[in-house]
């Protein structure tokens, strides 16, 4: 016993058998601590990074056996996008897959009888969100889920005494312990756009990048815009212009297509009574625009190259009445859909593609002039915001920018529009969601 106690001391003085010690330390270590991570067998290694931790790292990308459900997704498109990017926002917060949603075909308010709920990948890029937000947000099927009879409800509150700091810590709360255990959590209550907003901007932004338009529906976008150029080489007599499919989403040509002008006119008399009453309620003049004044506006733009295509987003109710295409100069040749010749596109479709149609369509025009209390304008406006960050722009009010934009119910410089970019630094999406007189240029 003597010898072999004086052979172990001098072995461990040698550095070979200190690193065998420290291997043999490791590997009883492992024994006794690993087998709480279930399929540590090497089959289920990548669970292990997504175990749920404060210091969680989402570059790993969120957790793919755990899911959210949330309600039906319903109103206008842009409220739809709105409520969408909150709900993956939500889910991300509880580092969850979200299943694909239910849009809503038709406006709520207006249709209930004609209400449908239509699939998320009828309208959107379902492999390419999911590629494009790799490690931020995540959707999933129903078909992914294992079991479907244990689901946890999660209700959201309302009301005045549901405030923001209860409604996260609820969500807090779903993120840990006996909650985070069920494979599915359903949220339960209002639409998604009327829950409160816990995120920045930025995260929207983020969302927005990786929605893109199914191939049927961009390419009947391709079809409305290429229309829109063909007018504008004849009115200008530029024969040696090329056509391009041009889209905002690209890095951009060497040379450019014969420019347009995309006006989101809201005059419809119901847009008119709501902010009348949105006017009188936050004491200001500065919603509300007719089309005179519109017009008015839109020809003051500073710099802006003439002769010009106009092209006008109306609502169909508004395309019998002649006269939002009076009173423009011979500088300007105002189209909506129907004198465009292209209204025959937007018939074969529900209203929720009409409209991603004839967005796609401002947010690729050189120049797009909305109303800031708009979220259609509001949105396409953050989209060409986020454009010219990504291209690397500095000084986005400047003159001579790409892709600017303008709000016509804010006088501008010689009573043109107001330029307009969306402040990118905002906490939360509020001026968005509800409008806002407050634009960064």
């Amino acid at each position: 016993m003597e010898m072999l106690s004086k052979f172990l001391t001098g072995a461990m003085n040698s550095v070979t058998s200190k690193c065998m010690v420290l291997l043999v330390t490791v590997l009883i270590l492992r024994a006794l601590l690993l087998p709480s991570f279930p399929g540590f067998d090497g089959i289920e290694w990548s669970n292990l990074v997504y175990i749920r931790t404060p210091l969680l790292n989402f570059d790993f990308g969120i957790r793919q056996d755990k899911f959210l459900v949330v309600p039906q997704i319903v109103w206008g498109l842009n409220n739809q996008k709105i409520a969408f990017a909150r709900a993956c926002l939500t889910a991300r917060m509880l580092n969850r897959t979200l299943l694909m949603p239910s849009l809503s075909a038709s406006l709520f308010y207006k249709e209930i009888d004609l209400l449908e709920p239509i699939s998320f990948d009828k309208i959107f890029q379902f492999e390419k969100f999911n590629s494009l937000c790799h490690g931020f947000v995540r959707l999933g099927r129903y078909s992914d889920v294992l079991n479907r009879t244990e689901v946890l409800e999660m209700e959201k509150g309302s009301g005045r005494r549901w405030t923001v700091e209860r409604d996260l810590s609820q969500l807090k709360e779903h993120g840990k312990g006996s909650f985070d255990d069920h494979e599915v959590i359903r949220i339960v209550g209002k639409n998604p756009f009327l829950w409160h907003d816990h995120w920045p901007v930025k995260d929207y932004a983020r969302i927005f990048e990786c929605l893109y338009l199914t191939e049927e529906i961009a390419k009947e976008v391709d079809r409305v815009v290429s229309r829109i150029r063909a007018v504008g080489r004849k009115i200008t007599g530029n024969t040696q212009a090329v056509e391009m499919q041009s889209s905002i989403t690209d890095d951009g040509p060497s040379f450019q297509p014969l420019p347009y002008v995309a006006v989101h006119m809201r005059i419809e008399i119901d847009w008119m009574i709501h902010c009348k009453n949105l006017e009188r309620r936050l004491n200001t003049n500065k919603i509300c625009s007719g089309k005179k004044e519109i017009v008015e506006r839109v020809k003051n733009i500073s710099g802006l190259k003439t002769p010009v295509v106009v092209y006008l987003a109306v609502a169909d109710k508004l395309l019998n009445n002649s006269s939002i295409l009076e009173g423009w100069e011979d500088r300007f040749v105002p189209f909506e859909k129907k004198k465009l010749g292209v209204d025959g596109i937007y018939k074969k479709y529900p209203y929720l593609i009409q409209s991603a149609i004839d967005y796609e369509v401002c947010l690729r025009a050189d120049t797009f002039v909305g109303n800031s209390f708009s979220t259609f304008s509001s949105l396409i406006v953050l989209e060409r915001t986020q454009k010219m960050i990504r291209m690397n722009g500095t000084n986005l009010c400047g003159e001579n920018v790409r892709w600017p934009s303008y709000a016509y119910n804010i006088p501008g410089t010689s009573n043109g529009p107001k330029r307009w970019i969306t402040n990118m630094s905002e906490s939360n999406l509020q001026a968005i969601s509800y409008g806002t007189n407050h634009i960064s240029c």
